[in-house]
């Protein structure tokens, strides 16, 4: 099995996906025992190494990654509220939630995270949408604006429904975009983490499935999965000497191996690529002495995981049609936007190089009552 799967993905080295093009980058190819893999960069999106790529499969509690994101950007992270009843009367792994615990949203996208509770997924999806169906809802809607056109989500925990799944790829895409949230990346890159809830909360400890962050150095993420549908999955995410990989294995009874394997494969052949940036912008100005104000990005440079050459990415200016004055110098005018086949890579700000200050208009010298009756005679007599 196993060599037939590397003759596969020779093949598909060759052929590339429907969405990208897979390079080739070694001779000597990885042999992986995952019913599908892939390898991306964390940066462009690219696909550096796959195996079935597109394949639609359970996916298990990798399905978190949505529901802690979407618990994530719902807000108010650290209101506490008595977790549901019926909703944290969930089979599988758990975070230990009994009913009339207070929590919060924080609390429960760590749970869901770490020690990989279904119960913490649950209460999520009822304290955000109402109910389970409907925050079902709001994931496929989430998956459809990403692109993911290989995944159906049925409940927020992996647990299997009629129709859950997903790809490979979809899942390293969602990662990605998982991982641009500050607060998603931190908590998946704990081994664990003390937090308090209970009914009253008391401080205790919960601790992350995921073996990787302690094995590979640099794996900064993000989640594992287990049915006896889907097999283990896992989707991690590991940084080293500035460059940044995805890495995603669905139904793989060897993941901790491959990941590690995919990882030595990817960094012996990706690069980091720096698209040259505009040192001075001039960016339209309204009130102001002058027509523009010189902007300057805040950062020289934007380092990127690719593998592709730097003159593949375009770089185009994102402001308002006017910047008003009075403009202090540092102030940000507006940003520029990197990005690589029509993907966002990353966006620099752009920052005001000296002051503009309003231009005021001279008052109107006001006119004496004479003025004003010498101007209605020249109107009226000719």
């Amino acid at each position: 099995m196993n060599r037939i799967c590397g003759i596969f993905a020779a093949v598909l080295i060759l052929l590339g996906t429907a969405r990208f093009k897979i390079q080739s980058v070694s001779a000597e190819q990885p042999q992986v025992s995952a019913r599908a893999a892939v390898l991306i960069s964390a940066d462009t999106g690219e696909i550096v190494w796959a195996h079935d790529p597109e394949k639609k499969l359970p996916m298990a509690s990798t399905t978190k990654i949505m529901t802690a994101l979407l618990c994530i950007e719902s807000g108010g992270l650290d209101e506490q509220f008595v977790v549901d009843s019926k909703a944290i009367k969930v089979e599988g792994s758990s975070m230990g939630l009994r009913e009339g615990d207070i929590v919060t949203k924080y609390a429960l996208c760590c749970g869901m995270l770490l020690p990989s509770g279904n119960d913490a997924a649950n209460a999520a999806a009822v304290r955000i949408a109402g109910s389970i169906d409907k925050f079902a809802e709001l994931m496929n809607d989430r998956a459809r604006k990403m692109g993911l056109s290989k995944t159906f989500f049925v409940t927020p925990s992996g647990l299997e429904g009629e129709g859950h799944g997903s790809s490979a790829y979809d899942m390293a895409i969602l990662a990605r975009e998982a991982l641009r949230n500050d607060i998603f990346r931190d908590i998946c890159s704990k081994s664990s983490i003390k937090l308090e809830f209970g009914d009253p909360p008391y401080p205790r400890w919960l601790k992350n499935t995921n073996k990787l962050l302690g094995m590979y150095e640099g794996t900064y993420g993000v989640k594992t999965g287990f049915t006896d549908e889907a097999g283990r999955c896992l989707v991690s995410a590991c940084e080293r000497n500035g460059r940044s990989l995805i890495c995603v294995t669905l139904n793989d009874r060897n993941d901790w191996n491959d990941h590690m394997a995919l990882y030595d494969l990817g960094f012996s052949s990706v690069k980091t690529v720096s698209p040259e940036l505009p040192e001075v912008l001039d960016i339209p100005l309204a009130g102001g002495e002058k027509d523009s104000i010189p902007s300057v990005p805040s950062e020289t440079k934007c380092q990127i995981t690719s593998l592709a050459d730097k003159d593949e990415f375009m770089i185009e200016t994102v402001s308002s049609p006017f910047v008003y004055a009075p403009v202090k110098k540092g102030e940000q005018t507006g940003s520029l936007r990197v990005s690589f086949r029509g993907r966002a890579v990353c966006e620099i700000p752009l920052i005001a190089a000296e002051d503009a200050e309003i231009v005021r208009k001279a008052p109107e010298k006001k006119r004496s009552l004479s003025d004003k009756f010498l101007s209605v005679l020249r109107r009226i007599i000719p």
